[in-house]
């Protein structure tokens, strides 16, 4: 149930990536930020293959395939792990 409801969000948040610009960043403490191995942990177990994790505006990047083998590049807010922004590569 949590994959489907993370693909749904993922799907939209995709479908509606034109409104989320690069211009979009986190503006999260560095203090409040969860570890990049808990993202990776998170989208693994939801099926994800991540090829890379990274920082950049301040939010977590991820390059790799989706659930639904989709390749994606994903920014997610370092503390809640939200998509920020999405695109399919």
């Amino acid at each position: 149930m949590k994959q489907m409801v993370f693909s749904t969000a993922l799907a939209t948040a995709v479908l509606t990536s034109g409104a989320a610009l690069a211009g979009d960043k986190c503006n999260v403490p560095q203090a409040e930020w969860q570890p990049k191995q808990a993202l990776q942990q998170k989208l693994e177990g939801e099926g994800w293959q991540i090829r890379k994790l990274k920082v950049d505006d301040g939010c977590y990047e991820v390059y790799g395939t989706d659930a639904r083998g989709k390749r994606m590049e994903v920014y997610f807010d370092p503390r809640t792990f939200a998509v920020v922004k999405s695109k399919e590569s």
